[in-house]
């Protein structure tokens, strides 16, 4: 992802497959092999097969621009779906490689005047930098020029008839006129091009309104200058003009400024692998090579400060790694020889090597990359509200800026047109745009900072409404994995071997009950069983079935046909313990009982209290025997549980929740919870186990904290609270200024200052969102125990 692509020399041109002549640089990604640098295949099929592909959008300020951007993509056959976020500037397409290539598209894009790079790309980065190098520029040249026009315009407001002459005052008029020239031409140009790119596109976008105002009030201003004799004579607002563009670029600056930390967790995850690494070679010397051509059996040598560039082992060398974007664990992590380490975390301590095991698309950090991308290209309902009220809101500002015009035309055309000017400045929708999507991503950044990540934007606001969270309970208020603690075997079969059969099978599933069961033979033996697993089914909530067979240097055993899983799955009796249990069965029927011990997590009483203490119920479902359940619910303070579930019960339950009127969010290791989850308000996926791309949950919980389930509903009651002020604010201000502006009260300058302003405080509100999040559990145990 960090690598630069191989661009061509910018300003050459090839034509593409169906003659449209398209910049070789983009040409330049029709080859397949650049494709997974900004993209996955959705089919499996990278040759021919539908691909999604992300990419960065320059030159997008708001709502309308994204409108602009996916009607451009939507016109490109092979363009399945095109979808544009403003607050993020990102775009996700998802196009058919059969029927287009990205130049195509790519093409359609810059023609429309918003040049794609791909995400991650060193050359977005780049030239992000010099955008904001620019951006301060103009900012620079306008305060300058503003201050020395206000130097000119000043003696003209304090003069008295007859203190100076009529040259004197053409002469200060001439020196305002010729520094509000780079104003207007360096300063102002981002909003011409737009609004002119606006208008060839026939389509009304947020700074057409603004840059009519500018042209408008320097055209009136320069026809006073030239001719102070003439109809116009007496208007001239060279200083409001300058003062507007500088209010204007200081508060679109800050903006940008603070858009980009409030969604900076997701570039900051994608910025942390490496451009390269020293990688083994066949003569025992380390060669530095790009990280995309790194191969899953590698051996690389990570340095002190360097981030890992893919999942793999450590295979020489102790040292302890920074996980925390990738975990939500804040604490360095020992990280021994022989352990295994992730994508995108930190070497903190010494130089080891690492052997890879998977890359690319393959590794964790690939997986969280891809959900938190997810989350910046959606749009929540408030959000796709407000984008649609903001089109027509514009061509209702054309309408009142004519009108203002209209009404004010007797009291002299330059009045009117400064009224008008001032009604078109005023009334840009730019904060009601930013109200919902600036606060959602904001949200999101601080959470994902906190090890959950957001699968589903829209979930923030279904999560603030929650009055009834419901936990599973192996694998999310326990521990990810339990350990074995006894087993009880038939006569004949000793209970090595009866765990070593449940381990071959058992390692065909990600359920912690089969992992326990891995994980208990591996640290006796050191070695994999001498079973292979095949035709292995799973039943969601009971367990497997498969058959297994001696490996080849051990031939001569017959294959056994075995069943592991759940007593009645099993077809056993149970054993008469409450603890979890584990049975294993053949043909001629039971072979061995497995009791598991389950630990239950440091901090699930506190999470459970904290969110009582939110006035949330709390409920537990689980498969597991009833009287294992009310244990471990008796031990989290969990007074309503219940146990024996299967998969469909718990949907049952959860249904009868909704039912009776209530919100409920469901926790689960996300394993056999695929339904549950489903159907849940709102979902928390717990569990490091859990495979991330295929998880249905709406939250993603990456660490082992229980505690960051309360943290996310209150974070998402503070974002909803922060939505709803953005938006009364946008509403009220508009509401307020609108009619200033039509009664002539609000000079330009005065307006430009207002636009500015509510954007910035639109921004600077969601912000608030972006600071870590409080710990909300320990707080709430305090206070229960000071009130006891």
């Amino acid at each position: 992802m960090q690598a630069a692509l191989p661009f061509a020399a910018p300003g050459l041109a090839m034509p593409d497959a169906a003659g449209t002549a398209v910049p070789a640089s983009s040409a330049a990604l029709d080859d397949p092999a650049e494709w997974a640098a900004f993209g996955q295949p959705i089919d499996g099929d990278a040759a021919g097969g539908r691909w999604s592909s992300q990419v960065v959008v320059e030159g997008m300020h708001c709502a309308a621009c994204a409108f602009t951007v996916e009607a451009a993509l939507a016109q490109v056959p092979g363009v399945l779906r095109a979808e544009v976020n403003a607050a993020t500037r990102r775009a996700r397409i998802v196009w058919s490689s059969a029927e287009v290539q990205p130049s195509r598209w790519f093409a359609a894009s810059a023609a429309a005047g918003y040049p794609l790079v791909p995400a991650g790309d060193l050359q977005a980065r780049a030239q992000r930098a010099r955008v904001a190098r620019l951006a301060l520029w103009r900012w620079l040249v306008a305060g300058f020029c503003m201050m020395q026009v206000m130097m000119y315009a000043y003696p003209a407001y304090i003069a008295q008839p007859g203190d100076m002459s009529a040259d004197a005052a053409q002469l200060l008029r001439w020196a305002s006129w010729v520094l509000t020239l780079p104003v207007v031409f360096f300063c102002c140009g981002p909003f011409f091009r737009s609004a002119w790119r606006d208008l060839r596109q026939r389509r009304v976008g947020m700074d057409l309104p603004v840059a009519l105002g500018m042209a408008i009030t320097f055209a009136v201003s320069t026809a006073a200058t030239f001719d102070p004799t003439g109809p116009l004579g007496a208007e001239v607002y060279f200083d409001s003009l300058t003062m507007f563009v500088f209010f204007l670029l200081t508060g679109r600056w800050l903006e940008t400024r603070l858009r980009d930390r409030t969604a900076g967790a997701l570039e900051a995850l994608m910025n942390r692998l490496p451009d390269s690494v020293e990688r083994l070679a066949p003569d025992g010397s380390f060669v530095r090579v790009a990280v995309r051509r790194l191969q899953a059996g590698d051996t690389v040598r990570v340095l002190p400060g360097e981030a890992f560039p893919a999942d793999g082992v450590i295979v020489l060398g102790d040292t302890s790694a920074d996980e925390a974007l990738l975990t939500g664990e804040s604490r360095p992590v020992p990280r021994p020889c022989g352990a295994r380490v992730l994508a995108g975390s930190h070497n903190l301590a010494a130089a080891v090597q690492v052997r890879i095991d998977a890359v690319g698309g393959g590794t964790r950090f690939a997986e969280i990359v891809a959900l938190m991308e997810s989350a910046s290209l959606g749009k929540p309902r408030l959000a796709q509200l407000a984008d649609r009220v903001a089109r027509p809101f514009l061509i209702g500002v054309l309408g009142a800026a004519a009108l203002a015009g209209a009404l004010w035309w007797q009291a002299g055309p330059g009045h009117a047109l400064m009224v008008a000017v001032a009604v078109l400045i005023v009334t840009c929708p730019c904060a009601l745009s930013l109200a919902t999507p600036a606060a959602m991503l904001a949200s999101a950044g601080s959470l994902a900072r906190g090890g959950v990540v957001v699968h589903d934007l829209q979930a923030l606001e279904a999560l603030a409404s929650i009055d009834t969270v419901v936990f599973d309970k192996t694998g999310t208020l326990t521990r990810d994995t339990p350990r074995l603690d006894r087993v009880y075997s038939r006569r004949g079969v000793m209970p090595g071997d009866a765990v070593e059969l449940a381990a071959a099978l058992g390692a065909q599933s990600l359920h912690p009950a089969a992992r326990a069961l891995v994980n208990a033979w591996q640290m006796q033996h050191r070695v994999p069983p001498d079973w292979v697993a095949t035709q292995v089914s799973e039943q969601a909530g009971q367990g497997l079935e498969g058959v297994l067979q001696r490996r080849q240097h051990l031939a001569g055993a017959a294959p056994r046909r075995l069943r592991l899983g759940a007593a009645d799955f099993c077809r056993v009796p149970a054993l008469a313990c409450d603890a979890t249990q584990v049975h294993l069965a053949d043909e001629a029927g039971w072979v061995a009982s497995f009791v598991l011990a389950e630990d239950l997590r440091e901090d699930a009483a506190a999470a459970v209290d904290a969110l009582q203490a939110q006035g949330i119920g709390v409920q537990l479902l689980s498969g597991d025997r009833d009287a294992a359940a009310r244990e471990v619910a008796q031990q989290a303070g969990i007074r309503d549980a219940r146990g024996g579930c299967t998969p469909e019960d718990k949907l049952m339950a959860m249904r009868s929740l909704q039912a009776a009127g209530c919100k409920v969010a469901m926790v689960g290791d996300g394993l056999n919870d695929g339904p549950v989850l489903a159907q849940a308000h709102a979902s928390f996926a717990f569990g490091k186990a859990v495979p991330l791309a295929q998880a249905r949950a709406d939250f993603i919980v990456l660490g082992d904290a229980l505690s960051a389930i309360p943290e996310a509903i209150a974070q998402a009651r503070r974002t909803l609270r922060i939505v709803r002020q953005n938006l009364a604010w946008a509403a009220g201000y508009n509401a307020l200024c609108v009619p200033l502006a039509l009664a002539g009260w609000l000079p330009a300058w005065l307006a430009g200052l207002g636009m500015a302003g509510s954007s910035l405080v639109v921004v600077l509100n969601a912000a608030r969102l972006a600071r870590p999040m409080a710990r909300h559990a320990m707080p709430a145990m305090q206070a229960r125990e000071q009130g006891a």
